[in-house]
């Protein structure tokens, strides 16, 4: 049986002043295989600073005031070009910091074609949470003429490791 359902009905005095906020995720696995390697230099201290690699996972969350035509904050079909991206990023890549005092020995290796070389403004979890949010919220404004917003990006390294960036 088919029953239409009305809202509660608010009180003048309790109505919200705040815009309601919609929000929808999508999420790229560890099986998605985006698998890279991280080189941290400025981590002296511990083996971060030696090339360590990880398949890593994005969460990506995205917030709006109004639905589109079909009642949906984000069409997910649309991230097609954010999901090849990322595999051009991340997909069997070696990230590398543009001060990496090493950079000219990698640049090498890419030379030679032993390593897919990126080259990020920094590296680390929260540097590439916030490298990869810069880039899909461009993306997101484009594609829905600024009526969806990106809110955040997590990275997981793996389950026990993540960092978001919003």
């Amino acid at each position: 049986m088919n029953m239409t359902v009305a809202p509660p009905s608010l009180s003048h005095d309790r109505a919200p002043t705040a815009r309601a906020v919609y929000r929808s995720t999508k999420t790229y696995d560890h099986i998605e295989g985006l698998s890279c390697c991280f080189r941290q230099w400025r981590a002296t201290h511990s083996h971060c600073r030696l090339m360590h690699g990880y398949a890593l996972a994005f969460r990506f969350v995205f917030a709006t005031h109004e639905l589109d035509e079909r009642n949906w904050c984000f069409d997910f079909g649309g991230l097609k070009p954010v999901k090849e991206w990322l595999k051009t990023m991340f997909d069997h890549t070696l990230l590398v910091a543009e001060d990496d005092p090493e950079l000219p020995r990698f640049m090498e290796l890419q030379q030679a074609g032993l390593v897919d070389l990126r080259v990020l403004p920094a590296v680390g979890c929260e540097a590439t949470a916030k490298f990869v949010f810069d880039y899909v919220a461009a993306f997101v404004r484009e594609q829905t003429n600024a009526r969806v917003w990106l809110e955040s990006v997590e990275v997981k390294e793996h389950g026990g490791n993540s960092a978001i960036y919003g």
